[in-house]
């Protein structure tokens, strides 16, 4: 005996002791896609046959078969389950996840029963209660389809269960198989000429032959349709007869829509309400064939709720569907597919308020419906819409997938008036920016794992999320405008010059180790990190970013602060920025309409001035007051006769480092009246509209920038950089003075980076730049006194390999984030990434590195 059961369901043993259940079920699946009472019962007791615990494990039993049937797995239920009263809870559970119930029922005669009984050892209860869970299961055992068990196959003798076989059978719903590429079509409503017009657009080739169609794509491609084929238009039986060809010949698939079943429930003699243009479609096939008609019916009655499609990727359903819902087989599922949900309201229209499910869709599926209409077609966390009012005097869209780019043609006329008008008022903002309005703190916070194109996966803990929200609510910009938050930056390994602890030879070395040919090497700025987000026109930040009257853009900081508490200076910063790339030609030449930079603001005073008044000046007004009292006291006992002069040499070092100190960060200070007194110097040109940058090598963001400081020279400020071949000594070297010469005049050091921006060694992703501070700046970070053998000893001991981790990983998100961005994904996904970086910034790591 063959027993066929769906690839995903609740399988539920049912028979009395000794009758063979866990022997089968060993034979037929899994170990772990058995869940049987003597199991939990061990479990909990150390005694499969402990009965004090029957009520703990039936309730463990339950927990396991939730969950394992929440996520997708086939589940078996090893226990006797002979009275309707054991089984309606696995029943019910069945129905909660939308899977359905088998019963496989082991009905073998009592005489056998009891002589397996008498020869175990392990059971110590008499044959009598053997023959009352054989009543019970006799008594029962015609209604366990009126139970809810969708399938029931009963094994009458040892035989039939010795020699069973089990086997799965896909769901209809499961086409992953099928990858690709398809054309996806919404509601045709019998507008024949339309489907002909935008599938010819699309590049099928259909003719007709013997009253049906012939399609065909020249590459492959499929269609598929999201139902309500019918009613309305003006040639519904003419729109079947071509899907039905289209799915005859493999060509494509199609979904049930709410009109198909109810035209074919009407055909097949049911008692349905002729209204909402069945009316139509009713008199399109007055004159056909009962054969004809048959045929139609069968058709529309033998489509699916759904499918799911490539690999679980893509889901396409009439009316959608919640990733709870995909790939289940139920009446909910079914539903859902056809209708929807509604909130029980109607508007004004007299129209059911549809609940905006795909508002709060959080799957990994891509789901493309129809069944409601729109003037447009547009995205909302990874759905879509298709049904564009074809039949309503609007267009037939079909989503090539998986391009994500849509088709459509116009319809011809209006050929159905819709009771609610087609063409609304266009938004101000889209469908998915309006989603994006408030944020669920689910999908920010709590332990996660972010997943990156470029690095991997990313884990973030809780507590750090935690620590990242409440910067994000309490000091955070708008956060519509956070597309990206730069990585840290990791120093290059201590280096062995004497009072030296960092040097260019051993962030060249590093390189050069990890098979790198060429690096760029630029100027390192003594100013405050910010990142420029920069539109055309404010109605391109409403439009994209879905900000209004805050201007044309955003400078934040590297925490997502706004740099500025002057929004004039920001703006007017903004405008010759925007200007800049209007004047250099970058706005036509990248097809975009915002930018978003990275780069240093300038002077360090500008934004760090707080920090300076309370932090660094103090320490040098006390150091020089404190050690030129010294110094002055031990001229005086000089003066006296007394020998002093080893503690003077030390008291004169120190107040000497205090005063170097003190220069040190003076020369990143100057008074700022307004934008005439800053300076930008950006050295990354990391996204635009459609793509980010980082496909670019580094030499050709220094030429891009370029142009806008050529545009203008007053404010921005191009790097200066070399491009060094680490197989060329003497280059190498040139590099290496030009770091002297620049820390000689005063400057902060350069920053090493490998040509390309994202780089691959041997072990993987590597450093994307390495920083090389001069030991003058370094006062600013260690102290004035650092530079002593006994501080300078110490500090040798640093270790960069957890800044280096972080780098990476804070790297890795802001592509993520940036890409995310571009590819206009739900600002969460964005925000998951910028999230992350801040997060990962609390992560206990030396910042003086």
């Amino acid at each position: 005996m063959q027993i066929d059961i769906p690839e995903l369901c609740l399988v539920m043993l049912v028979g009395a002791t000794g009758s063979g259940k866990s022997t089968f079920a060993r034979r037929h699946f899994l170990p772990t896609e058995v869940v049987s009472s003597d199991f939990c019962r061990a479990a909990l007791a150390d005694d499969e046959n402990d009965q004090s615990v029957t009520q703990d494990a039936f309730e463990l039993m339950h927990s396991i078969v939730s969950k394992r049937l929440r996520l997708g797995r086939l589940t078996v239920v090893d226990a006797t389950n002979v009275r309707p009263a054991s089984r309606q809870g696995w029943i019910e559970l069945a129905k909660t996840h939308n899977v359905f119930c088998v019963a496989i029922v082991f009905d073998l005669p009592d005489q056998v029963l009891v002589e397996r009984h008498a020869q175990r050892t392990d059971r110590p209860f008499g044959a009598h209660v053997i023959r009352h869970q054989r009543q019970d299961l006799s008594r029962s055992l015609r209604g366990l389809e009126r139970e809810g068990c969708r399938y029931v196959h009963v094994l009458r003798q040892a035989e039939q269960v010795d020699q069973a076989t089990v086997s799965r059978t896909r769901l209809w719903t499961n086409r992953r198989d099928e990858t690709g590429p398809f054309d996806i079509v919404g509601d045709v409503h019998g507008c024949l000429d339309e489907l002909l017009q935008l599938t010819q657009r699309l590049g099928y080739e259909h003719t007709r032959q013997d009253g049906g169609w012939q399609v065909r794509h020249p590459q492959g491609r499929k269609l598929v349709f999201v139902g309500d084929l019918v009613d309305r238009g003006p040639d519904s039986p003419g729109v079947v007869r071509f899907v039905q060809g289209v799915v005859a010949s493999g060509a494509g698939f199609c979904v049930a829509g709410n009109h198909d079943v109810k035209l074919a429930r009407a055909l097949m003699g049911r008692d349905v309400q002729v209204t909402h243009g069945l009316e139509r479609s009713l008199a399109q096939l007055a004159d056909a064939s009962a054969q004809d008609r048959q045929d139609i019916a069968a058709f529309l009655d033998g489509l699916v709720s759904h499918y799911v499609l490539d690999c679980g990727r893509l889901v396409v359903a009439h009316a959608g569907l919640t990733e709870e819902l995909q790939g289940r087989a139920s009446a909910r599922v079914r539903s859902f597919a056809m209708y929807g949900e509604t909130t029980g309201e109607t508007d004004e229209f007299g129209l059911p308020v549809r609940y905006p499910w795909a508002k709060a869709y959080r799957g990994q599926a891509m789901v493309v419906y129809g069944h409601t209409p729109v003037p447009q077609a547009e995205w909302l966390n990874n759905t879509i819409c298709l049904d564009t009012g074809c039949v309503f005097g609007g267009q037939l869209t079909a989503l090539r997938y998986p391009e994500k780019e849509l088709v459509s043609v116009t319809a011809a006329r209006e050929y159905y008036p819709p009771m609610k008008p087609l063409a609304a008022a266009a938004p101000s903002l889209s469908a998915q920016l309006a989603a994006d309005d408030m944020l669920d703190i689910d999908d920010v916070g709590g332990k996660r794992y972010i997943t990156t194109e470029v690095y991997g996966t990313v884990q973030v803990r809780e507590e750090n999320a935690a620590a990242a929200l409440e910067v994000m609510s309490r000091f955070a910009a708008d956060p519509r405008w956070l597309i990206y938050l730069p990585p840290t930056m990791s120093p290059a390994e201590t280096s062995a010059e004497p009072a030296l602890l960092e040097h260019p030879a051993e962030a060249l070395a590093y390189y050069r180790k990890n098979g790198v040919a060429q690096v760029i090497c630029e100027e390192k700025h003594m100013g405050s990190r910010a990142v420029l987000v920069v539109c055309r026109g404010p109605e391109v930040a409403l439009r994209r970013f879905g900000v209004q009257g805050e201007g044309i853009g955003i400078v934040h900081t590297r925490t997502g602060r706004r740099f500025f508490a002057d929004t004039a200076t920001e703006q007017a910063l903004l405008a010759q920025v925007a200007e800049a790339a209007e004047r250099a030609g970058l706005w036509d030449e990248l097809s975009t309409d915002w930018l978003c930079l990275d780069g240093e603001l300038m002077p360090w005073s500008a934004k760090a001035i707080e920090l300076i008044r309370t932090q660094y000046a103090p320490v040098a007004a006390s150091g020089s007051e404190m050690l030129s009292s010294l110094q002055d006291l031990l001229g005086r006992a000089a003066a006296q006769g007394r020998s002093v002069e080893a503690l003077q040499r030390v008291v004169d070092e120190r107040l000497s480092s205090v005063r170097q100190y003190r220069d040190a960060y003076g020369r990143y200070c100057w008074d700022v009246g307004g934008l005439a007194d800053l300076r930008l110097a950006p050295f990354h040109l990391l996204a635009a509209e459609g793509r980010t940058f980082v496909d670019q090598p580094h030499d050709w963001h220094m030429r891009t920038l370029a142009r806008l400081a050529a545009e203008q020279p007053a404010l921005i400020i191009a790097t200066p950089h070399r491009v060094v071949n680490l197989d060329d000594e003497a280059a190498c070297t040139a590099a290496v003075e030009w770091w002297r010469s620049l820390t000689a005049q005063g400057g902060e050091g350069m920053v090493v980076k490998p040509i390309d921006f994202v780089t691959r060694g041997r072990k993987g992703l590597l450093q994307p730049a390495i920083k090389c501070r001069g030991p003058e700046y370094l006062r600013i970070i260690y102290g004035p006194e650092y530079l002593r053998p006994e501080h300078l000893e110490r500090l040798r001991e640093r270790n960069v390999s957890a800044k280096r981790n972080l780098a990476l990983r804070e790297f890795a998100l802001g592509i993520e984030s940036l890409s995310r961005f571009v590819r206009q994904e739900p600002l969460r996904r964005v925000h998951e990434c910028v999230f992350g970086v801040l997060a990962l910034e609390s992560e206990p790591i030396d910042p003086r590195l």
